[in-house]
């Protein structure tokens, strides 16, 4: 295995790893996704299954990634180049460091859109964004996405223009807590509406006659982006992690971070939409539309529709940044490791192909409309590339490294780092043997079918 360089940046502690990597993984995923999926796919046996997946699917992979960045202190690619020079090394290492690439820029045009609706809370135009093509008239105006999603981009790259821990660790430290109390205040608000208890009860009670096949396909599939799973961020996090850090420690709060979020989102989505629709589940299957058509209705016809609009817009901004400068960061750390170039010309790099590819998306929905990949939109396509794609591909590679090629010899050592005891061990061979790759396969199957028409999901 290569050496590597000694005087790379670093999180300042464990505290800084894990509230950074749960910022990374508290985004759009769980607040907008996760409710509507579980929705969809059983409300509280959707959840359990989640919750089993989280300890152990996530867990191995969380594992994984993390303890490969920190063993090299590179990023994916020089952390899957540390172990050899095989074509299928190299590739899985490539995959890893560009799917962020591609992420990113779209995921800043969703971040803008945010922006828009909480300047909307802000100024006192709720009544207008409850409005009926209130959003489809924004998106199709491309003038004003584009100005939200750069606006978006620059917040994130002021971030990481300063720094590991002058950027990343701060703005997490400050915004992971605040983000905590605003989805309080919201969940409860959200139970508390008359009508909102038969929302609480779907979404956390389990029901057997809910469960089906897509409810584990689906669960599994959602992993991916709520715990940041093969996009290359826990293996550039892991690398500025501290060898007196316990891997899995820090990974546990990760888990329970993430999991408790998505447990916030979906009281705070399912019951007040339940309430809103009569207890009609078909109100909450509007997919993406969800958080940017439905729940300005939902915000309206409670009363005080301002007030938790800005609350739960700029809960959602937090998210959003949060998720976004992990997504920069990673791919950042790739251009400094494989060009040689300091943090502000990569930077500054990665500043252009955000605006470059986010632009796309931006103007995708309106001068662009009519320009389409594989039938979809930019946003759309780049959305199906990356996570029913590449994701999967990536995490399948990270799986055969560390069963094939690392062993798990060295990732036992590098967990005892900072821990006396590896408790979970067994789950964790197990899983990255035998049932992540698997798992992984199984979600790039069904995605790609869906897409193609040949399963409905």
């Amino acid at each position: 295995m290569k050496t590597h360089d000694t005087k790379r940046s670093s999180f300042s502690g464990k505290i800084g790893f894990v509230l950074s990597a749960a910022g990374a993984s508290v985004g759009l995923g769980n607040i907008w996704r996760f409710p509507y999926l579980a929705a969809k796919y059983g409300g509280g046996i959707f959840l359990l299954v989640y919750i089993v997946l989280a300890l152990t699917f996530g867990y191995t992979m969380i594992v994984a990634e993390t303890s490969l960045g920190r063993m090299t202190k590179k990023s994916p690619v020089g952390a899957f180049g540390s172990f050899g020079k095989s074509k299928w090394l190299s590739l899985g290492g490539w995959i890893n460091a560009i799917i962020p690439v591609l992420i990113v820029p779209y995921y800043s045009v969703i971040g803008g859109w945010v922006i828009k609706y909480l300047f909307g809370y802000a100024t006192g135009h709720s009544n207008s964004l409850a409005q009926d093509g209130y959003f489809t008239d924004f998106i199709s105006n491309g003038l004003s996405t584009e100005i939200c999603f750069l606006i978006f981009a620059l917040l994130t790259l002021l971030i990481i223009y300063a720094g590991v821990r002058n950027g990343i660790e701060r703005v997490s430290k400050c915004m992971m807590p605040i983000l905590v109390v605003l989805s309080v205040i919201i969940a409860i608000y959200s139970v508390t509406r008359p009508g909102a208890l038969a929302g609480v009860t779907y979404f956390l009670i389990p029901n057997i006659e809910n469960f089906s096949w897509m409810t584990v396909v689906t669960a599994m599939g959602q992993m991916f982006y709520s715990l940041s799973i093969a996009m290359g961020i826990l293996i550039t996090f892991g690398s500025y992690m501290k060898k007196d850090i316990s891997i899995e420690e820090s990974t546990r709060n990760v888990e329970v971070f993430d999991t408790a979020i998505a447990i916030m989102a979906g009281l705070m989505i399912i019951p007040a939409v339940f309430a809103f629709s009569g207890g009609d589940p078909d109100t909450l299957q509007a997919g993406p539309s969800l958080m940017f058509i439905t729940i300005p209705k939902v915000f309206e016809s409670m009363g005080l529709g301002t007030f938790v609009g800005i609350l739960f817009f700029l809960l959602v901004l937090f998210a959003a940044v949060t998720s976004s400068i992990a997504l920069t960061e990673s791919a950042v750390s790739t251009f400094e490791d494989e060009l040689g170039w300091n943090r502000h010309k990569s930077t500054l790099l990665i500043g252009v192909i955000m605006i470059a590819l986010g632009s796309l998306s931006s103007l995708g929905y309106g001068p662009l409309a009519n320009i389409t990949i594989m039938g979809m939109q930019f946003l759309d396509f780049f959305d199906f590339l990356t996570n029913s794609v590449m994701m999967p591909i990536a995490a399948i590679a990270t799986c055969l490294l560390v069963s094939r090629v690392v062993g798990f010899q060295r990732i036992e050592e590098e967990v005892l780092e900072g821990e006396s005891t590896f408790r979970r061990k067994k789950i964790f061979n197990f899983m990255i043997q035998y049932l992540c790759p698997v798992f992984a396969a199984i979600i790039l199957i069904s995605s790609v079918a869906n897409a193609f028409g040949w399963i409905s999901m």
